[in-house]
């Protein structure tokens, strides 16, 4: 692979600085930042970025698909995913699954797991499962109590691919799974769940330390007498420092001052951006088909929506229809915070969370996936991204994926 020099850029390291300045990547890596002469041979691939913001790519750990793909559909659906991802900025994801951790979908999961390595596009270092020991139900996601057998029959089929798993600190046995799955060095996420303080401690005492859609499935207990506010996970995550929360960055799913008001219990640190996309994410507006038997209108200002007037969740959430560089571009216009803390929100920061060292920072060593930025009055929009050194995405020449209408 050729060396390539982007030259004259914006350089954004997330959570340190902003200045101009060049980038020479090399066998994947980010080689030099402002690299010296001798550093550059004559076989060099130049890119001027002229002024063009440049930043490590996207990481989108909460993720369930992109425009008409879903990754649980089939294994297809991930090389056309990984194929799209790019043009949103994204460069890293988990593709996360809700429906193939009983026992009589295992099968599939395995098959999904050998799909993984064989992506082109966004890199897919392994799944985040939403599921299946989940308390409230929600979007499909299972409701099942804590069960060590299932959960190593889950990871056996999942070949070593899971990142992150997604718990309720009140589902029933959910300690040993939680312990269980730290000794695996896999994120345990909290989710879906109305569990009181002392549940929500005591999952964070065996290892989960994050927490996803944030306040999305986190109702309030009940009370306990009339008038007194009251508390349990949302109160337990926002004060324990160990925790960090996602927030899906629409404006529908998480008000701007309900991030504003995580920012300033946590700091920008543990803030993240996901998408939780699924089916019409990045799309235009419209009605689209999922494989669930019933269809979503997709509206950016609503998010996505059951399209079907005689289903009995008719106009209802479902799910989401942001991308990534959308979801950068609302926090920069939401929150009063210098530009390269916000974009910590959607590199290095997720990047932490699931383990990925490598990836969402721009240092010497770290992975060479990149995106050139165009801003405008939306909001920034990638002309180019580079995944390991190779350009997967250019705005100039639109990608057309099979399948895919235009």
């Amino acid at each position: 692979m050729l060396a390539t020099l982007i030259e004259n850029a914006q350089l954004v390291r997330p959570g340190h600085w902003s200045r101009a300045g060049s980038i020479l990547i090399k066998d994947s890596v980010i080689k030099a930042i402002d690299p010296k002469a001798d550093q550059i041979d004559s076989s060099v691939v130049r890119v001027d970025a002229m002024g063009a913001l440049l930043t490590p790519g996207l990481v989108d750990i909460h993720c369930h698909g992109i425009h008409q793909y879903l990754y649980e559909a089939s294994p297809e659906q991930f090389q056309n995913a990984s194929a799209v991802l790019p043009s949103t900025g994204t460069t890293c994801v988990l593709p996360t699954l809700y429906t193939v951790m009983n026992r009589s979908s295992l099968s599939h999961l395995e098959q999904l797991s050998e799909q993984l390595p064989l992506v082109s596009g966004a890199a897919m270092p392994g799944f985040h499962l939403e599921g299946p020991f989940l308390a409230l139900p929600g979007a499909g996601a299972e409701t099942v109590p804590g069960d060590l057998v299932l959960l190593e029959e889950v990871l056996s089929a999942s070949k070593g691919r899971i990142v992150a798993m997604s718990i309720s600190p009140d589902t029933p046995n959910i300690i040993p799974v939680i312990e269980r799955l730290c000794e695996q060095n896999i994120a345990v996420f909290v989710t879906h769940t109305c569990a009181s303080v002392e549940q929500t401690q005591a999952a964070i005492e065996a290892g989960a330390r994050h927490a996803t859609h944030f306040y999305d499935v986190f109702p309030v207990p009940g009370e306990t007498d009339p008038g007194v506010r009251p508390v349990g996970a949302v109160e337990t995550i926002l004060a324990d420092s160990r925790c960090s929360v996602d927030f899906i960055c629409d404006g529908v799913h998480a008000h701007p001052m309900a991030i504003s008001a995580a920012l300033a219990a946590k700091g920008w640190e543990k803030i993240i951006a996901i998408t939780d996309a699924n089916i019409g994410a990045g799309l235009d507006e419209g009605v689209y088909e999922t494989p669930w038997g019933y269809s979503v209108e997709v509206s950016h200002a609503a998010a996505a929506r059951v399209a079907d007037a005689d289903h009995p969740k008719h106009g209802m959430l479902a799910g989401s229809s942001l991308t990534m560089d959308r979801a950068i571009g609302n926090l920069l216009g939401w929150l009063d915070l210098p530009e390269y803390q916000v974009w910590a929100m959607g590199t290095t920061n997720p990047a932490k969370v699931a383990n990925q060292p490598a990836k969402g920072d721009l240092r010497v060593g770290a992975d060479a996936d990149l995106v050139l930025w165009k801003n405008s009055a939306s909001g920034p929009s990638p002309l180019k991204t580079w995944v390991a050194g190779n350009c997967v995405f250019d705005a100039k020449v639109q990608p057309v994926i099979e399948g895919e209408t235009q």
